[in-house]
C-alpha cells in the first residue's frame, strides 16, 4: 500500500510539473542569422536567438538584447523569459561571433558605434516579419550593448541608419554614463523622442556614485522629458549577471583611467530591476 501511494504522489508530480510547464507555453526558439555591413562592400553575419511567445495572437511587440563586453551569458535570457511571459518577442544577438572575436577588454571591437550596423540591421529583420509589430519593436542593452542602446535614442545615429522604422523604446543597464556629452561620438541629446530607461549601479567601477542621474539632468529639459534614470544603491555593475563574482581589468574603468572593475551578481536587485523593464516596455508598446 505505501509503494502504491508513493507511485501515485511521484506521478501526481510529475503531472503537476507538466502542467506548469504547459502553463508557461515556452516560447518558439529559432536561431537567425543576419548578413551586417560593416563598412563599405564589408559584411558580416550576426547571429541571434529570436524567441516568439508560443500564444501570440497576431503580430507582437520585440525588443533586441544587446550584451556585454563579455560577450552573451545568463543575462539576456534572465529579461528574454518574463518579456516572453507578457507576450513580448526577444532578438538577443551576439556581437562576437561574427567578427571573430572572444569577449573581454582585449577581445572587442574598438568602439561600440562599430556595433550600431547589427542593432539596425537587427530592427530593419524584424520590422519586416508579419508575426512582429514594426511599430512595436524595442532595444535593450547590458554594459557595452547599453552604450549601443544610448546612442540608437539619438536623432545623430538614428538619422544615420536611414531606415523607415525606428526604434520605440531603450533600456540601458549600467551604460557608463560618465562619457555621455564629453568624450567625442558619445553624445546623448537631441533625442529621437522615444521613451529611454536607464538604469545603474551606485558602486560601478566604470562610473561614479550618481553620474547617470547628474548626465541627465545636465541634457535639454526636451530630452529629460522621455528618459527616466533609477541608480540601485549598494550594487556593483552587472548586477543582474547571476554568475559568480569576478573582477576583471578594463582600461575605460575608473572614468577612463582603467583599473580592475568588480563584476557581482545581486539577485534582488535583479528581480527588481527585471520588473521594471517588463513594466516599462508594456506600458510603451500599449501606448504606441
Amino acid at each position: 500500500m505505501k509503494k502504491l501511494l508513493f507511485v501515485l504522489s511521484i506521478t501526481l508530480c510529475a503531472f503537476a510539473s507538466h502542467a506548469k510547464i504547459e502553463k508557461a507555453q515556452l516560447p518558439f526558439i529559432n536561431y537567425v542569422s543576419l548578413p551586417v555591413e560593416v563598412a563599405p562592400g564589408v559584411n558580416i553575419t550576426t547571429a541571434g536567438q529570436l524567441r516568439i511567445p508560443r500564444d501570440a495572437k497576431g503580430p507582437v511587440p520585440a525588443v533586441i538584447l544587446l550584451h556585454t563586453t563579455a560577450g552573451i551569458d545568463s543575462t539576456g535570457s534572465f529579461y528574454a523569459k518574463k518579456l516572453n511571459n507578457a507576450g513580448i518577442a526577444t532578438l538577443e544577438l551576439d556581437l562576437w561571433g561574427g567578427r571573430g572575436l572572444s569577449g573581454g577588454a582585449t577581445s572587442r571591437p574598438a568602439a561600440p558605434q562599430e556595433t550600431l550596423p547589427d542593432a539596425y540591421t537587427a530592427l530593419a529583420y524584424l520590422a519586416q516579419r508579419p508575426d512582429i509589430d514594426a511599430n512595436k519593436i524595442g532595444i535593450m542593452g547590458f554594459s557595452w550593448g547599453a552604450v549601443v542602446t544610448m546612442l540608437t535614442a539619438t536623432k545623430q545615429y538614428d538619422d544615420l541608419a536611414g531606415l523607415p522604422f525606428k526604434f520605440a523604446a531603450h533600456v540601458a543597464h549600467y551604460p557608463i554614463c560618465y562619457g555621455y556629452n564629453n568624450v567625442p561620438g558619445f553624445e546623448f541629446e537631441n533625442l529621437t523622442g522615444a521613451p529611454v530607461l536607464i538604469q545603474s549601479a551606485e558602486l560601478d567601477h566604470y562610473d561614479f556614485p550618481g553620474a547617470c542621474p547628474l548626465m541627465v539632468s545636465q541634457i535639454p529639459e526636451a530630452d529629460q522629458a522621455v528618459v527616466e534614470v533609477i541608480e540601485y544603491k549598494n550594487v556593483f555593475h552587472t548586477w543582474d549577471r547571476l554568475e559568480p563574482e569576478i573582477e576583471v581589468f578594463d582600461p575605460v574603468a575608473y572614468l577612463g583611467v582603467g583599473g580592475m572593475v568588480t563584476l557581482a551578481p545581486d539577485k534582488k536587485t535583479a528581480r527588481k530591476s527585471r520588473k521594471k523593464v517588463v513594466k516599462f516596455f508594456t506600458e510603451v508598446f500599449e501606448t504606441n
